[in-house]
């Protein structure tokens, strides 16, 4: 008993111990590295956990990741990743100036790819000299697609049916929207296959990407359905039936969209293809059409009829706190080239699935360093014009 209560007032003050102690405790197993940042500061925890895990590995590579200067483990802990014991420093470049509707903006690029910032800085000065970018952006919302299965075909069709009855989808939109005060509801779409039934649900999200209050209204959505008697025997198999479709390049995004959809055009000069580019308006029209549009349709591309769209997306979700899973989806894009004028040749891209949060914990993350960029305006223009 006097043992207990002397390892309960020590598990309840553990800040007050040295790190030999602390140390002692997580190898006991007495205490769980996970729960460090509960009872220490984070720059604390995340220093302990490290020893901790590298104890047995002296010589690990893994002992050069730097841990001490970061300022965010308060947010990064919480918030973005769990069982940190440091941090990657990813070299950041800033691209441009680049002119968009009217307004110039640098591009941060988080990369390791050597040359990419200075060939996107070469794009962004042959559109600045052509008078700039114009684009448009509608917003389709956010997915997802919770997968259900039935006892068979014919309870499964019964059960797809039960959404075309709109007092139906007014019912699940109150239990929905009931999750969030920016959660709106705006479709749902029934998909069957066999005794499977895939339920794709959009939502507005506001300024967040939304997976994570999309996926709480689909919860609530599941347990309305659990007290609907065509749904009584049914079996819940996934919150997430890949029919959204989440982190994967699919045929459904890039025809219905998700997130954002953006379309970008500009008309280079032949003077400024000469001068900047280093080559001609048909050069590049038949390279396009040849590369990105008859060597991607060989190759089976959905969505790649581009040069490199995802080193430009990639960099700029790292430099920008996105979700980096979401850039090889958020990097479809088609680019369209027509020869105009006399040499000059118009360009545009078409990117159907742009998936970003304007506010989250992870932008927090990198505006305490950037300050507050135009967030917005920079994600909706990696026009590939490299």
């Amino acid at each position: 008993l006097l043992y207990t209560i002397k390892f309960e007032i020590v598990m309840s003050d553990i800040s007050s111990l040295p790190d030999e102690e602390i140390l002692a405790l997580l190898h006991s197993g007495s205490l769980k590295h996970y729960s460090l940042e509960h009872h220490l500061a984070p720059s604390r925890a995340v220093q302990l956990r490290k020893q901790y895990l590298l104890a047995d590995h002296p010589d690990s590579v893994r002992n050069s990741v730097p841990f001490e200067g970061y300022p965010h483990y308060d947010i990064a802990t919480k918030s973005c990743c769990d069982g940190v014991i440091g941090f990657l420093p990813v070299p950041l470049g800033l691209a441009g100036p680049l002119l968009i509707n009217g307004r110039e903006f640098s591009v941060p690029i988080a990369t390791t790819e050597g040359a990419l910032v200075a060939s996107l800085s070469r794009g962004c000065r042959a559109v600045s000299q052509s008078g700039g970018i114009q684009s448009t952006c509608s917003y389709f919302g956010m997915t997802r697609a919770p997968l259900l299965k039935l006892p068979c075909i014919q309870t499964c069709k019964a059960a797809a049916d039960w959404f075309s009855d709109p007092s139906h989808v007014t019912q699940i939109t109150r239990e929905f929207e009931s999750t969030s005060h920016h959660a709106k509801l705006r479709s749902v779409t029934p998909k069957q296959a066999g005794k499977l039934l895939f339920i794709r649900v959009v939502a507005a999200t506001g300024d967040a990407m939304g997976m994570n209050m999309i996926s709480k209204g689909c919860e609530k959505i599941i347990e309305f359905l659990k007290t609907v008697e065509v749904f009584k025997d049914m079996i819940v198999l996934s919150l997430s039936g890949n029919y959204c479709v989440d982190k994967k390049a699919s045929a459904m995004n890039w025809i219905n969209h998700r997130g954002y959809s953006v379309n970008c055009e500009v008309t280079l000069p032949a003077k400024v293809i000469a001068s900047v580019l280093k080559t001609s308006a048909g050069a590049l029209s038949e390279l396009n059409f040849s590369k990105n549009h008859v060597g991607s349709s060989l190759a089976g591309c959905i969505g790649g009829n581009n040069a490199h769209a995802a080193n430009i997306v990639s960099g700029l979700f790292l430099a920008t706190g996105q979700d980096i899973a979401q850039a090889g989806t958020s990097a479809m894009t088609m680019v369209i080239t027509e020869l105009v004028g006399d040499g000059d040749l118009y360009v545009s891209a078409t990117m159907p699935c742009i998936e970003v949060m304007i506010t989250g914990k992870r932008c927090k993350v990198v505006w305490a360093v950037f300050g507050p960029i135009q967030l917005f305006d920079l994600l909706i223009v990696t026009i590939p014009l490299t």
